[in-house]
């Protein structure tokens, strides 16, 4: 009869009968007892109250009844800590049984028991056990050091335990020397910062000799532990991939990932010149291959593994592309992963049979599935460029299938074609048009919508097409009006006469009809641009699109090399790092793939090289027009007072913004009218500023503390157009202060009060550094004069022209916009003087294209006066020369965005005739020679 019959018994008061049992002189009748408690235990029965007379049993020489015992008390110890201490006397006894698997199972149980009363009993039996002559016992010892770690780490540190623990590396037996492994690591991880497998080419080859008699899992012990190592050299790496390689034909698929987890970390360190580069890569793909004949659940985890390791290196698996071909009865899971595989690895030389599959797998019934074969066929046009007109013919037979799902899967692809190959395949479209009614799903229509609108001067009635989307608007998912906005307002950029009601339409129910902050915004913008600046807006919307790159969902390359690192562990099915999935900071540790040696060139593939800028690139200090959206985009405002005017509207405010970032605070909730906007050409600046400013600040001169010229007070804001408030004002500079001095008048009816405000983003990042504080009631009729000072740390953007500030003011009666230009010799910094040797060697380096020429008419000075003039301005004279009766001035100035402008300055004193005044500047960025110029001539002639 078997065990079966213990867990059958539902007897009342059997406790009693047990107790009874327990203390019987019969040794049959004990462990029959013993079996029966163990049986209730397991079915969840609390049998705590026999714990005394099941301790009693111990003392057998019966190996089975001991281990039933052992067991119970590993269960209950907790609970009874105080009754466990009564096992002690035999722990101490069985560790010294002359039978070595008793003296193992005692060293084991001691170290399930996590019991801080017992521990300390525990610390001689296994100091004795881990020097015991049988291997069994010491490789048993050896875990429980690390378990005993776990419960209290100082009292291991305090007996010497760990020391013991390193010495069994050096042990005779691989099976000790793999669960030294282990136990060192498991506390290595809790403890990152202490140097516990210490590493060395020594106790490498020691481990590596271990390596071929250990069991399964000691193996993988021992090469987790060799993958945490980094060799000196090349020559060391190579030495341990051949020790390793032969592990890769082992049966068990965590060996085989474990040794993959080596090689590829190792590879890393070995030139691809070698000829043992090239022997390695193709030993790589026959385990790689083998993994998957194993079952599915087997299979998904080497498949995600093999994503990995085709991301890193491509050319493994690249003859291997039929075993990740899909067999009719892989479960879903597995075939989704094999066919993100296929995409990863096709290339000119397969695509052939991959297209082959790929439109077979698309008339499959899973309809999951089949939307991803639609979609990887899409991804294999843009990944192989001379595939795209095959994949294109393929999408279009799917497309005549009529079946609904494929249709949609197959016109978003087409979308992404036509982004990656402009005015290739546009011949397409009219069948897309065709099947315009099915389309049910969001990410399909929106797709559809894009299209029409792309290309809508080639679709006779683009108008229709859209108009019928925009029956239903308010149903539609967000994707979709946002697409569909935009569309049309492509449209009506192209065909303006005839599609004006639409726009004004669409740009209604986007701003005015919708609670969707993104759709209100993204109108708010075609409708200012569309009443402003037609031809800006054609610019924005319609600019030339950036081509989509090859590989969208490929691992960005550092958290790859980690994930390299994990192989065969959790992180490589999530394809995240442990941080992101392991609760609390223990045990995880960052990993990244050795450096990679200097004969060794970079192992990145073509296909996972980023796309980018070289890295040597600086990004401009001054960005261009392009970030204007993303300042727009900041706002978010009321519906405007009136209809959208579609005509260009002549308003004398200069090229007025809408002011970025924060505005929702200081506008409240007001209603306003959208402002006029002239957009700045969208070409890029030069880079302004050089490397060789930090050189200038060493060598500074000091400006005048008289300060700079102040041009009178202009009026920037009429009252007529600010509802009563007049705004006058000019600039500053005092000691190195800007300023922004203002007059503001109330010529209304009504006391004005809550002044505030704001700068749009400029081309040198004014900003006010203060709020603007107006401390009484403006009355009607009075006028108040304040000085806002500024400084030069806002956010920093292009203007046209370069010197433009765009302004914001609000009351308590609305807000209101101008613009200004602002003197550029407010910006000349005081330590603009520039050493006579860093002036020549500068004025060598500056290429000659960046030189401007100017002329200063009708400025009888001579050369004293200039200097001195400029000089309080923080424009500094380094040299005088007189050629040819002609006064030479050598000049510098910096500005505060650590731009250097050189300059020449030809003056003819004593010739009445002639009062031109003749100026070369130098400056590495040009654009700002003509302001510097306009300076020049404003502090000269004031």
């Amino acid at each position: 009869m078997t065990d079966s019959k213990y867990f059958t018994t539902t007897k009342k008061g059997e406790i009693f009968e047990l107790k009874a049992e327990l203390n019987s002189d019969k040794k049959e009748k004990k462990k029959e007892a013993v079996k029966k408690v163990i049986a209730s235990m397991t079915v969840g029965k609390d049998v705590s109250a026999l714990f005394p007379d099941v301790v009693n049993c111990m003392q057998t020489d019966n190996l089975e009844l001991k281990k039933l015992v052992y067991l119970y008390l590993m269960n209950y110890a907790k609970s009874q800590p105080d009754m466990a201490i009564m096992a002690v006397n035999t722990f101490v006894k069985d560790c010294e049984d002359p039978n070595p698997l008793i003296r193992a199972l005692a060293v084991r149980t001691m170290g399930c028991i996590r019991v801080d009363k017992i521990t300390e009993y525990l610390c001689e039996p296994l100091r004795k056990c881990l020097k015991d002559e049988d291997p069994y016992v010491r490789k048993t010892a050896a875990v429980c050091v690390a378990k005993l770690h776990d419960i209290n780490a100082q009292l291991v540190e305090d007996q010497g335990f760990l020391d013991t623990l390193k010495d069994l590396i050096s042990d005779s037996n691989p099976m000790v020397v793999a669960n030294a492994v282990a136990a060192l690591s498991e506390i290595a991880e809790s403890h990152p910062s202490s140097d516990l497998l210490d590493l060395n080419p020594q106790s490498i080859n020691k481990l590596l000799t271990a390596l071929n008699e250990c069991t399964e899992w000691g193996q993988i012990f021992i090469l987790d532990c060799l993958a945490n190592y980094t060799p000196k050299d090349d020559r060391e790496a190579q030495s341990i991939c051949e020790r390793v390689t032969p592990r890769l034909s082992h049966a068990n698929s965590a060996v085989v990932l474990s040794a993959v987890k080596v090689l590829m970390k190792f590879m890393e360190m070995l030139s691809k010149d070698l000829d043992y580069y090239g022997t390695l890569l193709k030993k790589l793909a026959p385990p790689l291959v083998t993994l998957l004949s194993a079952e599915p659940e087997l299979q998904y985890v080497a498949l995600r593994n093999i994503n990995l390791i085709v991301q890193k290196r491509p050319e493994i698996l690249k003859h291997e592309m039929k075993v990740f071909f899909v067999k009719y009865n892989d479960p879903i899971y597995v075939k989704l992963e094999k066919l993100d595989i296929m995409i990863r690895l096709a290339s000119q030389a397969n695509i052939a049979q991959v297209l082959a599959e790929l439109k077979e797998y698309a008339t499959e019934v899973d309809v999951d599935f089949v939307r991803k074969a639609v979609r990887a066929i899409g991804r294999c046009a843009i990944k192989v460029e001379q595939s795209a007109e095959r994949c294109v013919s393929t999408l279009l037979d799917l497309i005549q299938t009529k079946v609904n799902y494929v249709v949609q899967e197959a016109i978003v692809v087409i979308k992404d074609i036509f982004r990656k190959y402009p005015n290739k395949y546009e011949s397409v479209i009219a069948t897309l048009c065709e099947n315009l009614d099915s389309l049910d799903e969001p990410e399909a229509r929106a797709a559809m919508i894009w299209i029409v609108g792309e290309y809508a001067e080639r679709i006779d009635n683009a108008d229709e097409l859209l108009e019928s989307f925009l029956e239903g608007f308010h149903d539609e998912s967000t994707q979709v009006q946002l697409q569909l906005l935009t569309a049309i307002v492509k449209l009506f950029l192209k065909k303006p006469t005839e599609t004006q009601e639409l726009v004004q339409q669409v740009l209604s129910l986007a701003t005015q009809d919708s609670d969707n902050p993104d759709l209100r915004d993204r109108g708010y913008i075609y409708w200012r641009l569309l009443s402003t600046d037609p031809v800006a807006a054609k610019e924005v919307v319609l600019a030339e699109k950036p081509l989509i790159s090859e590989e969208t969902d490929l691992i960005e390359p550092t958290l790859l090399d980690e994930l390299i690192c994990y192989i065969g562990t959790l992180a490589s099915v999530y394809h995240k790092p442990p941080s992101a999935f392991v609760e609390g900071g223990r045990g995880v540790v960052h990993k990244s793939l050795p450096p990679r040696t200097a004969s060794s060139e970079s192992t990145e593939s073509p296909e996972t090289a980023p796309a980018g800028a070289p890295p040597g690139e600086q990004p401009d200090v001054v960005p261009t027009q392009g970030d204007l959206l993303g300042d727009l985009l900041n706002l978010d405002l009321g519906p405007p007072v009136s209809g959208p005017p579609l005509a260009t509207s002549s308003v004398q405010m200069g090229a007025v913004d809408l002011l970025g970032g924060g505005l929702d605070s200081l506008i409240g909730g007001t209603n306003f009218a959208a402002p006029s906007t002239t957009a700045a050409p969208a070409n890029l600046s030069a880079p302004m500023g050089s490397g060789l400013s930090d050189l200038f600040d060493l060598t500074s001169g000091v400006g005048s503390l008289s300060g700079s010229y102040v041009a009178p007070k202009a009026v920037w804001l009429p009252a007529m157009k600010a509802k009563g408030l007049e705004i006058s004002g000019t600039f500053t500079r005092q000691v190195g202060a800007i300023s922004m001095d203002l007059q503001l008048t109330n010529k209304a009816l009504q006391v004005m009060t809550d002044f505030a405000i704001q700068f749009n983003r400029n081309s040198f990042g004014l900003a006010p550094a203060a709020p603007l504080q107006v401390h009484a009631p403006l009355s009607p009729n009075q006028t108040v004069e304040i000085s806002l000072p500024l400084n030069t740390v806002g956010s920093v953007m292009k203007m046209e022209p370069l010197n433009n500030l765009q302004v914001a003011v609000k009351n308590n009666i609305d807000v209101f916009y101008f613009s200004t230009l602002y003197p550029l010799h407010i910006l000349f910094v005081e330590d603009g003087k520039m050493d006579r040797q860093m002036f020549l060697a500068t004025w060598k380096d500056i290429p000659n294209e960046n030189e401007a020429q100017f002329q200063i008419r009708d400025c009888p000075l001579n050369a004293e006066a200039v200097s001195s003039k400029l000089q309080n301005s923080n424009v500094f004279t380094i040299a005088k020369r007189n050629v040819e009766a002609q006064d030479m001035l050598y000049q510098s100035l910096r500005l505060t965005n650590g731009i250097w402008v050189l300059a020449e300055l030809r003056i003819q004193p004593g010739n009445p005739n002639f009062t031109d005044l003749e100026l070369s500047l130098k400056c590495r960025a040009p654009e700002v020679s003509q302001h510097v110029c306009q300076a020049y001539e404003t502090i000269l002639k004031n």
